[in-house]
């Protein structure tokens, strides 16, 4: 699977995400909201960076055993308590998204939200990936 990253010449400029993307693939894969939880299900990081980044590594591991790789995501929404935090931490975080997940960008989305689950909980990531068979 090969997804086309579409941004047209009409829209703003991307940065860190497509407008659009297309995929053909015979496997969809939902994947859950993840957020910083370690193996006990206890929040770690205090800081937005280190939570998406603990967030991004537990979505890129639920992608990768379901057969998986980052440039299949199609789309990923990131939930965040505090937006103007995660657009003060833009740059950082791209540069995390970019050291795990590469420069594939899926179609995005940054909803703020007023809390998550776990209330020590800054961000949370789901997405959708399509494969191949």
């Amino acid at each position: 699977m090969s997804p086309e990253r579409i941004n047209p010449a009409e829209l703003s400029p991307p940065a860190g995400f497509s407008h659009a993307v297309a995929a053909a693939g015979s496997r969809l894969v939902f994947l859950a909201g993840q957020t910083a939880l370690d193996t006990e299900g206890k929040v770690v990081g205090a800081t937005l960076p280190e939570q998406f980044e603990r967030a991004l590594t537990g979505l890129l591991t639920a992608l990768a055993a379901a057969g998986g790789n980052p440039a299949d995501l199609v789309r990923v929404t990131v939930y965040a308590v505090d937006v103007a935090a995660y657009r003060t931490h833009a740059r950082e975080l791209g540069r995390i998204w970019r050291r795990l997940a590469g420069r594939d960008y899926p179609a995005m989305a940054v909803v703020g939200i007023v809390r998550l689950w776990d209330e020590d909980a800054l961000v949370e990531l789901d997405g959708i990936a399509v494969l191949d068979a």
